[in-house]
């Protein structure tokens, strides 16, 4: 006799449906859910739902009829762009100052980071954190300001220091070549100390009986920053170098503008303040959503592929 139990659809178990595992998933976790929900409400509100105003980059946009009444056009205001006389200026100022604010401002805070977890002295290191987290909370408009005062010409402390060891006064503020470096400077000097917390917050967590265990081997402080510290908090550094390089198009604008004049706007002008002038001054908005579109594709674009490189090369990405 032939027991072979005989199945029929019905009795096969049925994977449950991605909907129900994520209903499973919110009734298990309903209090997380509602503590995030907040943040999820703001960037849906905020950022997701004004995403429909991006097609008056395709359109020729008229206020008196609105978006939806407005003719579509399709690529006029792109391809004006990239005709333009100021198109490849914008392209190497945003590009330009954004990979000389990866190269310098992104490892000084790490360094500063490796430097602060090594120093013993508590009450010294408190000192040292709180001083270099001070800049932090300055507003971009007192920075700016801070910046004139430091580099003007006639009174500035950096001027009085080029005439003390023999030198001529540099305007700084208006010659173009000095914009670059002054820009990234600044901010280094005003964000070093907020962007290390995340690295001293990572260094905390490597496990101090690995110190142990290199101290019994004789290996040096040096060495052990290279092969404990550095290799514990690559991670971190990985997921935050590929964030940067995701918003490497996205230069600030208030900064920039407020440091912005006539005599350096050679160097000074980015794709950010082009938009601002266009749109909002010059009140061509189609065009410079359409700007602005192609700035926001590029950085998507780079952020993609910079994951998927970082996740082939160091199995670390952010997703």
């Amino acid at each position: 006799m032939d027991n072979t139990a005989v199945y029929t659809k019905t009795d096969v178990p049925r994977r449950p449906t991605k909907w129900k595992a994520f209903k499973k998933t919110i009734q298990k976790n309903w209090d997380l859910y509602l503590l995030i929900s907040p943040v999820i409400i703001y960037f849906f509100i905020f950022d997701y739902i004004p995403m429909y105003g991006v097609q008056i980059a395709f359109k020729n946009f008229i206020a008196a009829k609105g978006i939806w009444a407005s003719d579509w056009i399709g690529f006029v205001h792109f391809k004006r762009f990239f005709d333009s006389y100021y198109f490849w200026r914008l392209i190497w100022n945003t590009l330009g100052i954004s990979l000389y604010q990866l190269a310098i401002a992104f490892p000084i805070p790490l360094l500063l980071a490796l430097l602060i977890n090594e120093v013993g002295n508590r009450s010294f290191k408190r000192i040292v954190q709180t001083v270099t987290y001070a800049p932090h909370f300055l507003s971009t408009v007192v920075m700016v300001g801070l910046i004139f005062i430091f580099l003007s010409p006639q009174n500035g402390i950096i001027n009085h220091l080029i005439v003390f060891f023999g030198g001529e006064p540099i305007s700084f503020m208006t010659e173009s070549k000095w914009f670059k470096t002054i820009y990234v400077f600044s901010g280094v000097w005003q964000g070093m100390g907020w962007s290390s917390i995340i690295y001293l917050a990572a260094l905390s967590g490597i496990d101090p009986s690995l110190h142990e265990a290199a101290r019994v081997d004789g290996a040096s402080r040096l060495r052990r920053i290279w092969h404990i510290n550095l290799p514990g908090i690559m991670p971190t550094v990985v997921i935050l170098l590929i964030l940067n390089v995701g918003q490497i198009m996205g230069v600030g604008f208030e900064k920039i503008y407020l440091m912005q004049n006539n005599l350096n706007i050679e160097s000074s002008d980015v794709i950010s303040t082009y938009v601002y002038t266009q749109g909002i001054v010059g009140a061509q908005y189609s065009f410079a959503a359409a700007v602005g579109l192609f700035n926001s594709v590029i950085n998507v674009i780079l952020l993609v592929t910079v994951n998927k490189i970082a996740k082939k090369v160091n199995e670390t990405s952010l997703w």
